[in-house]
This record gives structure tokens, C-alpha cells and sequence, in this order.
């Protein structure tokens, strides 16, 4: 089946089974930051953003998608200074969860919040550092010291 979805800003025409995830979609266009690392939906290393919502691309059949997707790549520009609080906050080690992490987090900085929920990073799971970490960037983004996202 052919399938056309925006991605990145960016019209994207595959050939590909009605089967297919978009995470296998992304990757095989090269759009590595998106991670495959569970395919069960229970890591977060496949957060993209749908439509501005936060999805998991492991558990989206990519025939599904009608909305704008935004990956890490997409969103890179505007968000350097949350990436480098994560670096400088102690809330990355190996990486491999953080292209997730930050869709996501982007996603908790778009809405009008003085505070993040304890629940907010359910859906996203790091092995390294925990979410304690994570959670203090997100934090101090909400607060303003960073000039936001």
C-alpha cells in the first residue's frame, strides 16, 4: 500500500505493508532518533509527536497516521537548550532513552503548567539515570531559568 504522511515538515511517500509502524517507517527513511527498543510500547524510546501529541511509534500502524509527525530530528532546532540541561542536569548517561525524553518533555513544556505531575513520564523509562533527573529539567524549564524550551 502507498502511504503519505508529513513528517518533519516534510511529505513523506512510501510503498510499505498495511502492517508497518511508523517507527520502522522513520528508521528505514534514516530518521534514527526515533529508537526501536521495545516494540511493546512500554520504554518511550519511540515518543514522536502526532498531531502535537505525544505517541509511541512502536504502536502506531503508520497507515494510521493523518496528523503532522514531529521526531527529535524535527524538533531539534527549539529545543538545544533542553537538550543541553539534560546533558549538564545529569539526566542523560547512555542516551539512547533521551530522543524520547525530549519529545516528550517538549510536549509537557507546551502546556501551561507550573508543575509537572508525578505521572508525567510514565510512558518513558531510563535505566540509567532514572526519572528523578529528568524530572529536575523539566522542572527547572517550567520555572524559566532556561528561557523556556
Amino acid at each position: 500500500m502507498l502511504i503519505e504522511i508529513a513528517v518533519n515538515g516534510q511529505v513523506m511517500r512510501r510503498d510499505t505493508s498495511p502492517a508497518a509502524t511508523l517507527v520502522e517507517i522513520l528508521r528505514d527513511a534514516g530518521l534514527t532518533g526515533t529508537k526501536d527498543a521495545c516494540s511493546r510500547g512500554e520504554c518511550g524510546a519511540c515518543t514522536v509527536l502526532i498531531g502535537g501529541r505525544p505517541v509511541l511509534a512502536c504502536l502506531t500502524l503508520v497507515a494510521r497516521v493523518r496528523d503532522p509527525v514531529l521526531t527529535i530530528e524535527g524538533l531539534a532546532p527549539e529545543t538545544r537548550a533542553l537538550a543541553k540541561s539534560f546533558a549538564e542536569m545529569g539526566a542523560i548517561q547512555c542516551g539512547y532513552c533521551t530522543p524520547g525524553q525530549i519529545v516528550t518533555a517538549v510536549s509537557l513544556l507546551s502546556e501551561d503548567m507550573t508543575e509537572i505531575s508525578p505521572r508525567a513520564l510514565d510512558g518513558n523509562f531510563c535505566r540509567c539515570t532514572g526519572s528523578q533527573p529528568i524530572f529536575a529539567v523539566i522542572d527547572d524549564h517550567i520555572e524559566g531559568r532556561h528561557g523556556g524550551q
